[in-house]
């Protein structure tokens, strides 16, 4: 339990570091948000509960692909923003990246890319 504990306190501290970043320097939060840190966390949590090599590869491979379609987000979100708001433009954002995701893996199954 205390293992479970470790590991939701530092997962949640990566959150609040960048939330207080961005609090006092937009593009500060917005470099350490764009870091991988969740997806390294995620990687030591399996390496350090003795997972399979092949497990964590995976993780770090599916991870890649299913970064790509979450990047059109970015873009529409501070463009929708003053002019619908936070939370439409938050809600118009999970559907972009929800669409976006689907169209993304029909594209890469042709290429022997399972991402559903």
């Amino acid at each position: 339990m205390a293992w479970l504990v470790t590991k939701y306190f530092a997962t949640a501290a990566v959150v609040v570091l960048v939330s207080e970043l961005a609090r006092r320097t937009g593009r500060l939060g917005a470099f350490v948000g764009a870091l991988p840190l969740v997806s390294l966390l995620a990687l030591v949590w399996l390496h350090l509960e003795n997972q399979p090599q092949q497990k964590i590869a995976d993780l770090a491979w599916y991870t890649f692909w299913y970064v790509v379609p979450t990047l059109p987000m970015f873009l529409v979100f501070p463009a929708l923003l003053p002019r619908i708001g936070f939370w439409p433009a938050l809600g118009t954002c999970v559907v972009v990246t929800i669409v976006s995701f689907g169209l993304f893996a029909l594209v890469v199954r042709r290429f022997g890319i399972e991402l559903l």
